[in-house]
């Protein structure tokens, strides 16, 4: 069986909701992303973070779940950390997505059964949701984070077009327009709107 890990990646928070300490909402945010990997089927879960985040990690992350320190947060560095760790294939998700339903990073995953390398957008964008590679990662892989990453770059830097492959978009939590559109019907992101009531 494959080995897979998906990796939640601590990127920067700029904004709060009013009221909402910075720091907490980014907490929020992360503890709801790595409790949502930690519960799926047939992957690994872990986090990559810089040096000045892990506290911040080791206090999200599930009893022996791996935290990666990363020199920074581009996928090559994330997947880097994963390939080193024994893992075939690997996905890196952000961390600021609490209402990501799982079967998304199931999509994400899937076309590496025929392509090295798949692309989920932030919808809407600007930047990704998530890239997954097989491992190691095609050295054709450009430098991107998932904060200015986009799928026209990542497919203009491969070889043949169809070695990148794409999956479904969703929405990041980045503004206040993006926090109207989060559903309370829906189940899961129980941190973050623990702090929304509060």
């Amino acid at each position: 069986m494959t080995r897979r890990a998906v990796i939640a990646v601590l990127g920067p928070v700029a904004w709060s909701p009013p009221g909402v300490d910075l720091a907490a909402w980014r907490a929020a945010l992360a503890e709801d992303v790595v409790d949502l990997l930690a519960t799926l089927n047939e992957v690994e879960p872990a986090i990559a973070a810089l040096a000045a985040d892990r506290a911040l990690a080791e206090s999200v992350a599930w009893p022996s779940m791996p935290v990666y320190e990363v020199p920074d947060l581009t996928a090559g560095a994330v997947f880097a950390a994963a390939a080193k760790d024994g893992y075939e294939q690997a996905a890196a998700v952000v961390a600021d997505a609490p209402d990501l339903p799982g079967l998304l990073v199931g999509k994400l995953l899937r076309p590496l059964t025929t392509r090295p390398l798949a692309v989920a957008p932030a919808d809407p964008g600007p930047g990704l949701l998530g890239v997954a590679s097989r491992l190691p990662a095609p050295d054709w892989l450009p430098a991107f984070d998932l904060d200015d990453g986009s799928i026209p770059q990542v497919r203009s830097a491969a070889p043949q077009l169809p070695d990148v492959g794409s999956s479904p978009g969703w929405r990041r939590l980045r503004g206040p327009a993006d926090l109207a559109t989060l559903d309370p019907a829906v189940e899961g992101w129980e941190t973050t709107r623990a702090l929304l009531s509060a």
